[in-house]
Protein backbone atom coordinates (compact mmCIF):
# COMPACT_ATOMS: atom_id res chain seq x y z
CA UNK A 1 0.00 0.00 0.00
CA UNK A 2 2.98 2.19 0.67
CA UNK A 3 3.84 1.81 -2.98
CA UNK A 4 0.56 3.14 -4.25
CA UNK A 5 0.68 5.72 -1.64
CA UNK A 6 3.79 6.86 -3.19
CA UNK A 7 2.51 6.67 -6.75
CA UNK A 8 -0.46 8.11 -6.63
CA UNK A 9 0.78 11.13 -4.60
CA UNK A 10 4.20 12.20 -4.97
CA UNK A 11 6.03 13.01 -2.19
CA UNK A 12 7.08 16.17 -4.01
CA UNK A 13 3.37 17.69 -4.27
CA UNK A 14 2.16 16.60 -0.43
CA UNK A 15 4.57 19.19 1.55
CA UNK A 16 2.61 21.82 3.19
CA UNK A 17 -0.65 20.43 2.30
CA UNK A 18 -1.85 20.57 5.30
CA UNK A 19 -3.04 23.84 6.77
CA UNK A 20 -0.81 25.53 9.20
CA UNK A 21 -2.22 24.73 12.33
CA UNK A 22 -1.35 21.27 12.00
CA UNK A 23 -5.15 20.05 11.37
CA UNK A 24 -6.25 18.75 8.23
CA UNK A 25 -8.56 20.52 5.77
CA UNK A 26 -11.65 19.29 3.80
CA UNK A 27 -12.01 20.01 0.46
CA UNK A 28 -15.47 19.89 -1.47
CA UNK A 29 -15.23 19.46 -5.04
CA UNK A 30 -18.11 19.60 -7.59
CA UNK A 31 -17.59 17.10 -10.68
CA UNK A 32 -19.37 16.35 -13.89
CA UNK A 33 -20.33 12.40 -13.46
CA UNK A 34 -18.71 11.06 -15.78
CA UNK A 35 -16.75 7.64 -15.64
CA UNK A 36 -12.91 9.69 -15.93
CA UNK A 37 -14.26 11.78 -12.79
CA UNK A 38 -16.09 9.10 -10.98
CA UNK A 39 -12.87 6.84 -10.82
CA UNK A 40 -10.83 9.96 -9.33
CA UNK A 41 -13.18 9.10 -6.42
CA UNK A 42 -11.37 6.14 -5.85
CA UNK A 43 -7.78 7.11 -7.12
CA UNK A 44 -8.08 10.13 -3.99
CA UNK A 45 -8.22 7.72 -1.66
CA UNK A 46 -4.45 7.35 -1.45
CA UNK A 47 -3.77 11.06 -1.73
CA UNK A 48 -6.58 11.67 1.64
CA UNK A 49 -4.61 8.69 3.43
CA UNK A 50 -1.02 9.94 2.71
CA UNK A 51 -2.09 14.08 3.58
CA UNK A 52 -5.14 13.94 5.71
CA UNK A 53 -6.92 16.10 3.41
CA UNK A 54 -10.50 15.13 3.54
CA UNK A 55 -12.61 14.73 0.02
CA UNK A 56 -16.30 15.91 -0.36
CA UNK A 57 -17.03 14.70 -3.15
CA UNK A 58 -20.13 16.34 -5.06
CA UNK A 59 -21.09 14.79 -8.32
CA UNK A 60 -23.87 16.12 -10.77
CA UNK A 61 -24.78 15.75 -14.03
CA UNK A 62 -23.57 17.77 -16.93
CA UNK A 63 -26.59 20.43 -17.09
CA UNK A 64 -27.28 20.35 -13.16
CA UNK A 65 -23.35 20.83 -12.39
CA UNK A 66 -22.86 23.92 -15.11
CA UNK A 67 -26.06 25.80 -13.28
CA UNK A 68 -24.89 24.99 -10.05
CA UNK A 69 -21.16 26.17 -10.47
CA UNK A 70 -22.01 28.87 -12.72
CA UNK A 71 -24.17 30.07 -10.00
CA UNK A 72 -22.28 29.80 -6.93
CA UNK A 73 -18.72 31.54 -8.21
CA UNK A 74 -20.63 34.00 -10.09
CA UNK A 75 -21.62 35.14 -6.63
CA UNK A 76 -18.58 33.85 -4.54
CA UNK A 77 -20.96 31.46 -2.99
CA UNK A 78 -18.16 29.20 -1.50
CA UNK A 79 -19.88 26.30 -1.84
CA UNK A 80 -16.97 24.47 -3.47
CA UNK A 81 -13.64 24.48 -2.79
CA UNK A 82 -13.08 22.92 -6.62
CA UNK A 83 -15.43 22.86 -9.41
CA UNK A 84 -15.20 21.27 -13.04
CA UNK A 85 -15.53 23.56 -15.44
CA UNK A 86 -14.15 23.45 -19.27
CA UNK A 87 -12.79 26.06 -21.74
CA UNK A 88 -15.71 28.06 -22.35
CA UNK A 89 -15.70 29.57 -18.72
CA UNK A 90 -12.09 29.14 -18.19
CA UNK A 91 -10.66 32.19 -19.50
CA UNK A 92 -13.43 34.23 -18.98
CA UNK A 93 -14.13 33.36 -15.32
CA UNK A 94 -10.56 33.68 -15.19
CA UNK A 95 -10.36 37.24 -16.83
CA UNK A 96 -13.62 38.34 -14.82
CA UNK A 97 -11.51 37.34 -11.17
CA UNK A 98 -14.08 34.88 -10.74
CA UNK A 99 -11.41 31.67 -10.54
CA UNK A 100 -8.15 31.66 -8.98
CA UNK A 101 -4.73 31.64 -11.04
CA UNK A 102 -2.97 28.18 -10.92
CA UNK A 103 0.86 27.98 -11.05
CA UNK A 104 2.80 24.78 -10.21
CA UNK A 105 6.02 23.62 -9.34
CA UNK A 106 8.71 22.47 -11.65
CA UNK A 107 8.17 18.87 -10.97
CA UNK A 108 4.64 19.18 -12.77
CA UNK A 109 5.82 20.11 -15.38
CA UNK A 110 2.99 22.58 -17.04
CA UNK A 111 5.18 22.64 -21.08
CA UNK A 112 4.05 18.44 -20.92
CA UNK A 113 0.52 19.72 -21.34
CA UNK A 114 -0.94 19.58 -25.00
CA UNK A 115 -0.74 23.28 -26.69
CA UNK A 116 -4.71 23.35 -27.02
CA UNK A 117 -5.54 22.20 -23.80
CA UNK A 118 -2.82 25.21 -22.09
CA UNK A 119 -4.16 27.49 -24.39
CA UNK A 120 -7.91 26.88 -24.16
CA UNK A 121 -7.89 27.04 -20.26
CA UNK A 122 -5.72 30.64 -20.20
CA UNK A 123 -6.18 34.10 -20.30
CA UNK A 124 -3.59 36.58 -21.22
CA UNK A 125 -0.95 33.51 -20.93
CA UNK A 126 -2.27 32.37 -17.26
CA UNK A 127 -3.59 29.41 -16.56
CA UNK A 128 -6.83 29.49 -14.76
CA UNK A 129 -8.06 25.55 -14.63
CA UNK A 130 -5.90 22.59 -14.77
CA UNK A 131 -7.27 19.79 -17.54
CA UNK A 132 -7.81 16.77 -15.96
CA UNK A 133 -8.65 15.29 -19.36
CA UNK A 134 -8.66 16.64 -22.64
CA UNK A 135 -10.67 15.95 -26.36
CA UNK A 136 -12.12 16.39 -29.44
CA UNK A 137 -15.03 14.55 -31.60
CA UNK A 138 -14.62 11.46 -34.12
CA UNK A 139 -16.48 8.93 -35.26
CA UNK A 140 -16.46 5.47 -33.61
CA UNK A 141 -17.93 2.55 -35.77
CA UNK A 142 -18.63 -0.82 -34.99
CA UNK A 143 -16.51 -2.89 -38.29
CA UNK A 144 -17.94 -5.97 -37.77
CA UNK A 145 -21.17 -3.98 -38.85
CA UNK A 146 -19.80 -1.61 -41.80
CA UNK A 147 -18.02 -4.54 -42.88
CA UNK A 148 -21.58 -6.88 -42.97
CA UNK A 149 -23.24 -4.29 -44.91
CA UNK A 150 -20.16 -3.68 -47.41
CA UNK A 151 -19.66 0.16 -46.45
CA UNK A 152 -16.32 2.20 -45.06
CA UNK A 153 -16.06 5.27 -43.04
CA UNK A 154 -13.31 7.19 -43.69
CA UNK A 155 -11.07 10.32 -42.50
CA UNK A 156 -13.10 13.19 -42.33
CA UNK A 157 -15.75 11.09 -44.62
CA UNK A 158 -18.65 13.49 -46.23
CA UNK A 159 -22.44 13.35 -44.60
CA UNK A 160 -24.02 11.75 -47.61
CA UNK A 161 -21.44 8.69 -46.64
CA UNK A 162 -21.73 8.88 -43.23
CA UNK A 163 -25.74 8.63 -43.79
CA UNK A 164 -25.13 5.87 -46.29
CA UNK A 165 -23.32 3.78 -43.80
CA UNK A 166 -25.85 4.33 -41.13
CA UNK A 167 -28.52 3.12 -43.37
CA UNK A 168 -26.56 0.18 -44.05
CA UNK A 169 -26.29 -0.61 -40.22
CA UNK A 170 -29.97 -0.19 -39.10
CA UNK A 171 -31.50 -2.76 -38.15
CA UNK A 172 -34.02 -1.72 -35.29
CA UNK A 173 -35.80 -5.00 -35.47
CA UNK A 174 -32.45 -7.02 -34.02
CA UNK A 175 -31.71 -3.59 -31.94
CA UNK A 176 -29.29 -1.75 -33.94
CA UNK A 177 -29.24 1.83 -34.55
CA UNK A 178 -27.59 2.92 -37.55
CA UNK A 179 -26.14 6.40 -35.68
CA UNK A 180 -26.60 7.13 -31.82
CA UNK A 181 -25.92 11.03 -31.87
CA UNK A 182 -26.59 13.44 -28.78
CA UNK A 183 -30.24 14.79 -28.96
CA UNK A 184 -30.65 16.02 -25.10
CA UNK A 185 -31.00 19.58 -24.77
CA UNK A 186 -28.21 21.61 -23.23
CA UNK A 187 -25.17 23.49 -24.42
CA UNK A 188 -23.10 21.64 -23.77
CA UNK A 189 -25.06 18.70 -24.89
CA UNK A 190 -27.21 18.63 -28.07
CA UNK A 191 -25.57 22.00 -29.13
CA UNK A 192 -21.53 20.53 -29.11
CA UNK A 193 -22.59 17.92 -31.92
CA UNK A 194 -24.95 20.31 -33.46
CA UNK A 195 -22.61 23.25 -33.89
CA UNK A 196 -19.84 21.12 -35.15
CA UNK A 197 -22.24 19.83 -37.95
CA UNK A 198 -23.47 23.49 -38.73
CA UNK A 199 -19.60 24.49 -38.62
CA UNK A 200 -19.22 21.58 -41.23
CA UNK A 201 -22.15 22.75 -43.36
CA UNK A 202 -20.37 26.47 -43.01
CA UNK A 203 -22.60 27.85 -40.75
CA UNK A 204 -21.76 29.87 -37.39
CA UNK A 205 -23.64 30.98 -34.05
CA UNK A 206 -22.78 34.74 -34.96
CA UNK A 207 -21.80 37.11 -38.04
CA UNK A 208 -19.10 39.36 -38.07
CA UNK A 209 -20.92 42.08 -35.73
CA UNK A 210 -21.65 39.20 -33.51
CA UNK A 211 -25.76 38.93 -34.69
CA UNK A 212 -26.73 35.48 -34.56
CA UNK A 213 -26.78 33.80 -37.88
CA UNK A 214 -29.41 30.67 -37.44
CA UNK A 215 -31.45 31.86 -40.04
CA UNK A 216 -28.90 31.47 -42.21
CA UNK A 217 -28.98 28.84 -45.00
CA UNK A 218 -26.26 26.64 -43.51
CA UNK A 219 -28.14 26.35 -40.53
CA UNK A 220 -31.41 25.17 -42.31
CA UNK A 221 -29.07 22.71 -44.15
CA UNK A 222 -27.22 21.27 -41.37
CA UNK A 223 -30.60 21.09 -39.13
CA UNK A 224 -32.57 19.62 -41.63
CA UNK A 225 -29.52 17.36 -42.02
CA UNK A 226 -29.36 16.29 -38.80
CA UNK A 227 -32.71 15.63 -37.73
CA UNK A 228 -32.97 13.19 -41.41
CA UNK A 229 -30.39 11.14 -40.10
CA UNK A 230 -30.99 10.76 -36.25
CA UNK A 231 -34.77 10.69 -37.56
CA UNK A 232 -34.35 8.29 -39.51
CA UNK A 233 -31.56 5.77 -38.10
CA UNK A 234 -30.96 6.83 -34.96
CA UNK A 235 -32.71 4.91 -31.57
CA UNK A 236 -36.17 5.66 -30.59
CA UNK A 237 -36.25 9.13 -28.14
CA UNK A 238 -33.01 10.38 -28.88
CA UNK A 239 -34.32 13.93 -27.63
CA UNK A 240 -33.05 12.51 -24.32
CA UNK A 241 -29.90 10.93 -24.94
CA UNK A 242 -26.56 12.80 -24.24
CA UNK A 243 -22.73 11.25 -23.41
CA UNK A 244 -23.70 8.92 -20.78
CA UNK A 245 -27.09 7.51 -22.19
CA UNK A 246 -25.03 6.84 -25.90
CA UNK A 247 -22.29 5.30 -23.81
CA UNK A 248 -25.00 3.00 -22.44
CA UNK A 249 -26.73 2.26 -25.78
CA UNK A 250 -23.61 1.34 -27.29
CA UNK A 251 -22.07 -1.02 -24.62
CA UNK A 252 -25.54 -3.11 -25.31
CA UNK A 253 -24.20 -3.23 -28.63
CA UNK A 254 -27.05 -0.79 -29.99
CA UNK A 255 -25.20 1.88 -31.85
CA UNK A 256 -23.97 1.04 -35.33
CA UNK A 257 -21.98 4.70 -34.96
CA UNK A 258 -21.41 7.12 -32.44
CA UNK A 259 -19.44 10.93 -33.25
CA UNK A 260 -18.69 12.37 -29.74
CA UNK A 261 -16.10 13.15 -28.02
CA UNK A 262 -12.70 10.98 -28.69
CA UNK A 263 -12.59 10.66 -24.31
CA UNK A 264 -16.02 8.02 -24.86
CA UNK A 265 -12.90 5.57 -26.40
CA UNK A 266 -11.46 4.71 -22.93
CA UNK A 267 -14.80 3.62 -22.05
CA UNK A 268 -16.16 1.54 -24.79
CA UNK A 269 -16.68 -2.15 -23.93
CA UNK A 270 -17.80 -3.69 -27.20
CA UNK A 271 -15.12 -5.67 -29.66
CA UNK A 272 -14.30 -4.38 -33.07
CA UNK A 273 -14.57 -0.68 -32.59
CA UNK A 274 -12.97 1.24 -35.02
CA UNK A 275 -12.23 5.12 -35.52
CA UNK A 276 -12.02 7.70 -38.04
CA UNK A 277 -11.84 11.47 -37.64
CA UNK A 278 -15.03 13.65 -38.12
CA UNK A 279 -17.17 13.96 -40.91
CA UNK A 280 -16.86 17.22 -43.11
CA UNK A 281 -18.83 19.18 -45.21
CA UNK A 282 -16.35 21.13 -47.03
CA UNK A 283 -15.00 23.80 -44.11
CA UNK A 284 -11.35 24.03 -44.79
CA UNK A 285 -10.88 23.76 -41.37
CA UNK A 286 -12.89 20.97 -40.02
CA UNK A 287 -15.37 21.00 -37.46
CA UNK A 288 -14.22 18.02 -34.89
CA UNK A 289 -14.26 19.95 -31.28
CA UNK A 290 -12.04 21.13 -28.50
CA UNK A 291 -12.93 20.53 -24.86
CA UNK A 292 -11.52 20.15 -21.52
CA UNK A 293 -12.90 18.87 -18.53
CA UNK A 294 -10.83 21.08 -15.59
CA UNK A 295 -10.44 21.70 -12.46
CA UNK A 296 -10.40 25.13 -11.29
CA UNK A 297 -10.37 27.30 -7.69
CA UNK A 298 -13.41 29.75 -6.81
CA UNK A 299 -12.02 33.07 -5.73
CA UNK A 300 -14.70 32.52 -3.21
CA UNK A 301 -12.83 29.59 -1.41
CA UNK A 302 -11.31 29.67 2.09
CA UNK A 303 -8.78 26.65 1.16
CA UNK A 304 -7.35 27.87 -1.92
CA UNK A 305 -3.97 26.62 -1.39
CA UNK A 306 -5.54 23.32 -0.61
CA UNK A 307 -7.46 23.52 -3.45
CA UNK A 308 -4.60 23.75 -6.09
CA UNK A 309 -2.16 21.57 -3.83
CA UNK A 310 -4.57 18.60 -4.97
CA UNK A 311 -5.64 20.32 -8.47
CA UNK A 312 -1.51 19.79 -9.01
CA UNK A 313 -1.48 15.96 -7.90
CA UNK A 314 -4.71 15.47 -9.69
CA UNK A 315 -3.89 16.69 -13.13
CA UNK A 316 -0.09 15.51 -12.44
CA UNK A 317 1.74 12.67 -14.54
CA UNK A 318 1.86 10.93 -11.17
CA UNK A 319 -2.12 10.96 -11.26
CA UNK A 320 -1.45 9.18 -14.82
CA UNK A 321 0.39 6.71 -13.39
CA UNK A 322 -1.62 5.64 -10.27
CA UNK A 323 -4.37 5.33 -12.69
CA UNK A 324 -2.23 3.14 -14.84
CA UNK A 325 -1.31 0.87 -12.15
CA UNK A 326 -4.28 0.93 -10.29
CA UNK A 327 -6.15 -2.94 -9.56
CA UNK A 328 -9.29 -1.02 -10.42
CA UNK A 329 -8.52 0.46 -13.28
CA UNK A 330 -5.21 -0.18 -15.28
CA UNK A 331 -4.24 1.88 -18.55
CA UNK A 332 -6.75 1.68 -20.42
CA UNK A 333 -8.67 3.47 -18.00
CA UNK A 334 -6.13 6.83 -17.89
CA UNK A 335 -7.58 10.34 -18.46
CA UNK A 336 -6.09 11.30 -21.82
CA UNK A 337 -5.71 14.23 -24.26
CA UNK A 338 -3.66 16.46 -21.87
CA UNK A 339 -0.49 15.86 -21.77
CA UNK A 340 1.79 14.69 -24.79
CA UNK A 341 4.28 12.18 -22.34
CA UNK A 342 0.67 10.33 -21.99
CA UNK A 343 0.97 8.72 -25.36
CA UNK A 344 4.68 7.55 -24.98
CA UNK A 345 3.45 5.35 -22.43
CA UNK A 346 4.78 1.89 -23.57
CA UNK A 347 2.00 0.25 -21.29
CA UNK A 348 -0.43 3.07 -22.62
CA UNK A 349 -0.05 2.13 -25.89
CA UNK A 350 -0.26 -1.51 -25.84
CA UNK A 351 -4.37 -1.00 -24.92
CA UNK A 352 -4.95 2.49 -26.48
CA UNK A 353 -5.97 1.47 -29.85
CA UNK A 354 -8.16 4.78 -29.94
CA UNK A 355 -4.84 7.04 -29.04
CA UNK A 356 -3.42 7.75 -32.27
CA UNK A 357 -7.16 8.96 -33.65
CA UNK A 358 -7.57 10.80 -30.59
CA UNK A 359 -4.46 12.91 -30.77
CA UNK A 360 -4.88 13.47 -34.50
CA UNK A 361 -8.32 14.67 -33.86
CA UNK A 362 -6.83 16.95 -30.77
CA UNK A 363 -3.91 17.85 -32.66
CA UNK A 364 -6.46 18.80 -36.09
CA UNK A 365 -9.26 21.17 -34.09
CA UNK A 366 -9.01 24.72 -34.72
CA UNK A 367 -10.75 26.99 -32.14
CA UNK A 368 -9.35 30.06 -33.38
CA UNK A 369 -11.19 32.76 -35.25
CA UNK A 370 -12.08 32.35 -38.62
CA UNK A 371 -13.88 34.54 -41.64
CA UNK A 372 -16.23 32.12 -40.97
CA UNK A 373 -16.33 32.15 -37.35
CA UNK A 374 -15.52 35.40 -35.79
CA UNK A 375 -15.08 34.02 -32.29
CA UNK A 376 -12.90 31.64 -30.34
CA UNK A 377 -14.55 27.97 -30.11
CA UNK A 378 -15.47 25.16 -32.20
CA UNK A 379 -18.55 23.50 -30.21
CA UNK A 380 -19.42 26.73 -28.49
CA UNK A 381 -18.28 30.69 -28.59
CA UNK A 382 -16.32 32.20 -25.67
CA UNK A 383 -18.24 34.91 -25.02
CA UNK A 384 -20.11 35.51 -21.78
CA UNK A 385 -23.52 35.42 -23.23
CA UNK A 386 -23.20 32.15 -24.93
CA UNK A 387 -24.45 29.57 -22.27
CA UNK A 388 -27.25 31.06 -22.40
CA UNK A 389 -27.79 31.62 -26.02
CA UNK A 390 -26.84 27.97 -26.66
CA UNK A 391 -29.28 26.76 -23.76
CA UNK A 392 -32.21 28.56 -25.68
CA UNK A 393 -31.39 27.25 -29.03
CA UNK A 394 -30.85 23.72 -27.64
CA UNK A 395 -34.43 23.48 -26.58
CA UNK A 396 -35.63 24.72 -30.08
CA UNK A 397 -33.39 21.69 -31.46
CA UNK A 398 -34.51 18.86 -29.48
CA UNK A 399 -38.56 20.25 -30.18
CA UNK A 400 -37.41 19.63 -33.78
CA UNK A 401 -35.64 16.28 -33.35
CA UNK A 402 -38.79 15.18 -31.51
CA UNK A 403 -41.08 16.51 -34.02
CA UNK A 404 -42.85 19.11 -31.96
CA UNK A 405 -41.58 21.79 -34.61
CA UNK A 406 -40.62 21.78 -37.63
CA UNK A 407 -36.84 23.16 -38.49
CA UNK A 408 -38.10 26.15 -39.84
CA UNK A 409 -40.29 27.00 -36.82
CA UNK A 410 -37.65 25.72 -34.29
CA UNK A 411 -34.71 27.70 -36.29
CA UNK A 412 -36.87 30.87 -36.52
CA UNK A 413 -37.75 30.57 -32.89
CA UNK A 414 -34.27 29.77 -32.16
CA UNK A 415 -32.83 33.23 -34.05
CA UNK A 416 -35.14 35.55 -32.09
CA UNK A 417 -34.49 33.77 -28.85
CA UNK A 418 -30.66 34.75 -29.73
CA UNK A 419 -31.00 38.06 -30.90
CA UNK A 420 -33.12 39.12 -28.34
CA UNK A 421 -30.24 38.08 -25.27
CA UNK A 422 -27.53 39.20 -28.00
CA UNK A 423 -29.64 42.69 -28.29
CA UNK A 424 -30.15 42.92 -24.30
CA UNK A 425 -25.86 42.42 -23.62
CA UNK A 426 -25.34 45.46 -25.81
CA UNK A 427 -24.17 43.63 -29.06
Amino acid sequence: MKTLLTTAVGFGLTAGIAAADGHAKELTIAIVNNGHMINMQKVAEAYTEETGVALNWVSLEEGVLREQVTSDTATGGGQYDIINIGMQEAPIWGAAGWIEPLEFGADYDVDDMLPAMRNGLSADGTLYAAPFYGESSMVMYRKDLTDKAGVTIADNDSWDNIKAAAAAMHDPDHGVYGACLRGKPGWGDNMAFITTVVNSFGGAWFDADFKPTLDSDEWKAAINFYVDLLGNYGPPGSEGNSFNEILALYNEGKCGMWIDATIAASFLEVDGVAYAQSPNAGNPVGANWLWAWAMAVPAGTENAEEAKAFIEWATSKEYIKAVGNHPDFGWGSVPTGTRASTYEIPEFQAVAGFAAAEKAAIDSAAPEATDIKPYVGVQFAAIPEFPEVGSAVAQEMAAALSGAKSVDDALAAAQAAAAAIMTEAGY
